[in-house]
């Protein structure tokens, strides 16, 4: 199947805007075996829409459209998507009830102008949008189906997921069930997962497993595109892959599916009834800021202490100033969380200091990262190396740091060799 997506609107044409809703569609249909052939990015013109929807009629055999179907002047799909197929525009007297319900249920007054977005081509397919006023719709354009889609992300994620995907399966007659399983990792480059799972796609002899990858530093993803007749089907083929790869990749996967490194932190201090304080230099308070935000983190999460002048995090917890000053060492930044645990009261507590080299141009730009996790009983610290730019580095130390409290709250190695890093042992 021969798919196309087009992104309107002036502020994605122009940049001002950056285009991440094609990335995400074009990925999430890649996941599901359906690859896009064209990508095109259209202006609000009511002329240069009708000719794109034209092309893209002729030459595709689905087409997503994305943006214009907001309320105001701008917003042309409808209005286009109308002319192109040669109907006329009619009032949806469901979805105009489905706003005006939307509405209400916010104690806001719906302005009439909303209405605009109640109008849809004679003979389209409703799509719905669970958490938003714009109506996606389905309609035939020249050879292709066209889906209609909202510019706003999570309306855009929802509508495609639970309304496009399963629509464009049919079309393509793939089996009646296609799952995604995903892996995610922290410490091992793109290319070594490859060569680490090499052959478990074998595994399933009718060739329905396809292995992928999506490299998003400091993680890689690893997916598991299944297809079957049904789900008890899906669960046989995919068992031995699943536990293959579990089995290789061992500690360095950090969370699977829908899971984040952060989430399973939390969920690990959660279950030991425990609590957590952070100190972080250079991170600009990152750390923190992926755990604080979470459900439940007002119960766990107890203190984050960002500074970028150690002295500075020596008065803050009451530490001798001379402990460090000059060059920091895995015993500076297991004082740190010692003391941090013990100021705040936490059970566990997590320090990660940084050094970076002088001068943001150097070409072995690099920082040196020392880490210390403690829970009162036990200490453990590591201090590695990684090289790359300012926001490289940044973003190693604090997966790092992430990653080596997840190993810490689950018993695993804490300073187990990463593909990112130069180890020092100190």
């Amino acid at each position: 199947m021969r798919i196309e997506i087009i992104c309107t609107g002036d502020e994605v044409l122009t940049g001002k805007i950056v285009n991440t809703n094609f990335s995400y569609m074009s990925q999430k249909l890649e996941d599901f075996g359906l690859s896009v052939s064209w990508g095109t990015i259209v202006g609000d013109d009511r002329e240069e829409l009708l000719a794109a929807f034209r092309m893209a009629g002729e030459r595709a055999d689905a087409v997503i459209v994305n943006g214009g179907l907001g309320p105001t002047i701008d917003d042309l799909s409808q209005e286009i998507a109308a002319r192109a197929a040669g109907v006329d525009l009619v009032l949806s007297k469901e979805w105009l009830a489905r706003m005006e319900d939307f509405f209400r249920r916010r104690n806001r007054v719906m302005s009439e102008n909303n209405r605009k977005q109640a109008m849809l081509p004679v003979g389209s397919e409703m799509l719905d949008n669970p958490v938003g006023t714009a109506c996606g719709f389905a309609l035939d354009i020249g050879k292709a189906r066209f889906f209609f889609t909202p510019g706003v992300p999570r309306e855009l994620f929802r509508m495609l997921e639970e309304q496009i995907i399963p629509r464009l399966l049919a079309r393509a007659g793939a089996p009646g069930v296609i799952y995604l399983k995903r892996f995610h990792t922290y410490g091992l480059g793109e290319s070594h997962v490859d060569q680490i799972l090499a052959g478990v796609e074998d595994l399933v002899p009718d060739g329905n497993v396809k292995l992928g990858f999506r490299s998003h530093y400091p993680q890689i993803e690893t997916k598991l595109t299944v297809r079957g007749a049904d789900r008890d089907d899906i669960d046989r083929k995919l068992a031995p892959v699943v536990a293959e790869v579990r089995r290789r990749l061992g500690n360095f996967i950090l969370a699977e599916d829908d899971q984040s490194l952060e989430g399973v932190v939390m969920a690990a201090l959660a279950a030991q009834g425990g609590s957590l304080s952070v100190v972080e230099t250079y991170t600009g308070g990152q750390i923190a800021a992926r755990i604080a935000p979470l459900p439940g983190a007002e119960k766990i999460f107890r203190r984050g202490l960002v500074a970028r002048d150690p002295a500075e995090i020596a008065a803050a917890l009451g530490l001798d100033g001379a402990l460090i000053a000059g060059e920091i060492s895995r015993e500076t930044a297991e004082a740190v969380a010692c003391a941090v645990r013990q100021e705040t009261g936490a059970s566990h507590a997590l320090a990660v200091l940084i050094e970076v080299d002088d001068g943001p141009d150097r070409i072995d730009f690099g920082g040196s990262i020392h880490l210390a996790i403690t829970d009162g009983e036990r200490t453990q610290s590591r201090r590695s190396r990684i090289y790359g730019g300012r926001d490289w580095v940044r973003l190693g130390a604090i997966e790092l740091g992430l990653d080596c409290l997840r190993r810490y709250l689950h018993g695993l190695p804490v300073t187990e060799r990463t593909d990112f890093e130069r180890t020092e042992r100190s």
